[in-house]
């Protein structure tokens, strides 16, 4: 028989382990929730990296993608840029805006010299394409076609279609010589080579060519008209110079005319001086010291105008309008040469030039060219010769005009007056706007 009391601590003990047990089944999950958020958060992280070969395998994937890639883009963008330069190419025919930079500067194909020749050349080119249509060579077809059986139907179609070819031909050819200017001319050359090779393409199935001597006469228009604009426009410079010439030449004769009425005037004075009694010694030196210098003047006055190569090479510079190292050398027939700088520096340049040359030569055409032959290579326009302007050093001015005129005065400086006093003008304006910009604190 049980002990009651035995058996009572035994059920305590039970119910107590079952009590214990229940507090930890409910306090379990306080315990193992964090360790399993915590277990979470760091599989999350390092999922990625199950293992070092396959995320090596992984990247060495993706840097070959990206080198295909790489590969590709550049392939392509060399197909786009040469696709780009020939369509830069083609629209450079038709615009004129790009033809000059794209295509290139234009050579002259003929140095005829002579307008007139020009325009006798151009006649012929014309005579010689009309000969060729006239006699059915400015086209070939070698291939007899029949159609339907009939050669003559044949020969009718490629007539039909040797009259369209012609047609669309001469007027895109007479369209590029029409519109040809200084800046567009290789691109109208283009323009017709372009044309011949797409109508005979478009002919090929016919076998039908345009002939190579008649796109040749064709390009041969071309060149000569653009020749001819160009050779009217430097007839016309000659032009103007010669009357600029012609009027320094009445300039001188009126000129010399004027110094021999001073010169007589003068020796009236001095006559009446000297038949009038009681006239100061000192007067008639005077007066005599006057009529010398007016028949100086008068004898060169005379030589200047009757001396067709006498003259003045002048050597000028204007720091103001063009810089350093920027010099002017021309030449001028006028008795009093500074007029021409004078005249060179009117409204047309914002200052006047400075002076550091001015040699009379008997043989000033001569002077003028060997000097620009000196220089030749630093013209500042290439494409004019009438301008003569050219980018070298006063010094090396000075050493060739020492070498070519030995006798002839050189002056480095430059006065630039007006230059000078804008300059000063233009730093007191921003010293005055620094002064009151400083009246103002940076910060408030």
């Amino acid at each position: 028989m049980l002990d009651p009391g035995s058996a009572s601590n035994e059920l305590t003990a039970i119910a107590n382990t079952y009590v214990i047990a229940i507090l930890l089944w409910m306090l379990l999950p306080l315990v193992l929730f964090p360790l399993w958020i915590w277990a979470r958060i760091r599989l999350r992280k390092y999922a990625p990296i199950a293992s070092v070969e396959s995320e090596v395998e992984r990247l060495n994937r993706e840097a070959d993608n990206t080198r295909r890639d790489i590969e590709e883009v550049r392939s392509t963008y060399k197909e786009k840029h040469q696709l780009l330069r020939k369509l830069e190419q083609q629209v450079a025919v038709y615009d004129e805006r790009l033809s000059f930079a794209e295509l290139g500067v234009y050579e002259p194909h003929f140095d005829f010299g002579d307008s007139e020749v020009y325009k006798k050349k151009i006649k012929e080119a014309r005579e010689r394409q009309k000969a060729m249509v006239s006699a059915k060579t400015a086209t070939s077809c070698p291939t007899n076609w029949a159609v339907d059986g009939s050669k003559s139907r044949g020969q009718t179609m490629i007539n039909r279609q040797t009259r369209l070819t012609m047609r669309a031909f001469n007027n895109e050819c007479e369209a590029a010589i029409a519109n040809t200017r200084w800046n567009n001319v290789v691109a109208m050359e283009r323009r017709i080579l372009n044309a011949a090779k797409q109508i005979n393409n478009a002919n090929s199935s016919m076998d039908l060519v345009i002939n190579e001597d008649y796109v040749l006469l064709k390009l041969a228009e071309l060149h000569l008209t653009h020749e001819h604009r160009e050779q009217l426009k430097i007839e016309k410079e000659e032009r103007a110079e010669r009357a600029r010439a012609e009027r320094e030449e009445k300039k001188l004769l009126a000129e010399a005319h004027a110094a021999e009425r001073e010169e007589e005037r003068f020796q009236e004075l001095l006559e009446k001086a000297r038949k009038e009694a009681g006239v100061d010694g000192s007067r008639i030196a005077e007066l005599e010291a006057a009529l010398a210098e007016a028949h100086a003047k008068t004898e060169r006055a005379r030589a200047m105008a009757e001396m067709t190569k006498s003259g003045y090479v002048y050597i000028i510079s204007n720091i103001g309008s063009f810089g350093e190292d920027v010099v002017k050398i021309g030449l001028t027939r006028r008795l009093e040469p500074d007029d021409r700088v004078r005249e060179l520096g009117d409204a047309s340049v914002p200052f006047g030039f400075d002076t550091h040359a001015m040699i009379y030569s008997e043989e000033a055409p001569a002077l003028e060219s060997a000097l620009h032959q000196e220089f030749s290579d630093r013209r500042v326009n290439a494409a004019n010769m009438r301008k003569e302007f050219f980018r070298v050093s006063l010094q090396q001015i000075e050493d060739a005009v020492t070498r070519l005129a030995p006798n002839a005065s050189f002056f480095k400086d430059r006065e630039a007056q007006e230059w000078h006093e804008t300059l000063a003008r233009r730093k007191q304006r921003l010293t005055d706007m620094q002064t009151v910009s400083d009246e103002f604190p940076e910060e408030i």
